[in-house]
């Protein structure tokens, strides 16, 4: 289990008030996850301060080289790591990592596509956009190697926002009527906390998953053959009396136990 506790895809919650995301780990932790998982601690990729805006986004690619330096020693060395933000530009790490080792799918687990091209600033709002090569180069590009994963290999499960994306999309509606698919290739999932009906993320929305139904559907792609994971955006500043890490904690181990051959 390794930390990536960033901030840096993410817009102020309001004028001078700085996201709780980066807080997601230490929560998680603090309701027994490693040891509940059964995970090697794997420690933690600190990142730069959030300040602004335009100097956040500026600051992406120096960790997202970093993030992929540590995520690349730990595939080395045969782990399959679970990754606990921080935002979703931490993906941009995950799936730089997996690009310098092969080709890979993405298992996109999100209330949101994150696929903005246009008016971009918020690098979390466009990690999908990123990852399949849409974005200048010092983001998208790094080694050369845009796009980290081809449009083709991404499945996208469980968007209500109405966007779309040149990617196979399942979105909630379709999910919950039980449309299937996944990415042809060993895949690396992503898992957004506002894919849930929940309050406790920067951008809450109406309906979304049950706790019970996003274990149940990270228990069949963990059952697949996945190379890692990551859980970003849930807040704990927006949760102060725990409940939800307590229960975003027991859905993850929920899932893996799911997931376990028998």
């Amino acid at each position: 289990m390794l930390d990536a506790p960033s901030n840096l895809g993410l817009r102020q919650l309001r004028p001078g008030v700085e996201p709780g995301a980066r807080r997601l780990a230490d929560a998680l932790r603090a309701r027994g996850l490693v040891e509940r998982l059964g995970a090697v601690d794997a420690g933690r990729v600190e990142a730069p301060p959030w300040t602004e805006l335009l100097e956040n986004r500026a600051k992406v690619p120096g960790y997202t080289v970093e993030l992929a330096a540590r995520l690349g020693e730990l595939l080395r060395e045969g782990a399959k790591p679970l990754v606990l933000g921080g935002d979703c530009s931490i993906l941009l790490g995950a799936m730089l990592a997996l690009k310098r080792r092969g080709h890979y799918g993405l298992a996109f687990v999100d209330g949101h596509l994150d696929f903005r091209t246009e008016d971009v600033d918020a690098v979390a709002g466009e990690d999908l956009a990123v990852v399949t090569g849409r974005a200048e180069d010092t983001l998208a590009d790094i080694d050369g190697l845009r796009p980290y994963v081809l449009d083709e290999d991404v499945v996208a499960y469980g968007t209500r926002d109405g966007s779309t994306a040149p990617v196979r999309v399942i979105d909630l509606d379709a999910l919950r009527a039980g449309e299937w698919a996944v990415p042809p290739f060993p895949y690396w999932v992503h898992v957004d906390a506002d894919v849930l009906r929940l309050d406790a993320v920067d951008s809450p929305q109406p309906d979304g998953l049950s706790f019970d139904e996003l274990s149940a559907l990270l228990a069949r792609l963990l059952g697949g053959p996945v190379v890692g994971m990551q859980v970003t955006v849930f807040d704990p500043d927006l949760d102060p009396d725990g409940s939800v890490a307590e229960a975003l904690t027991a859905c993850l181990v929920g899932a893996a136990e799911a997931a376990r051959p028998r």
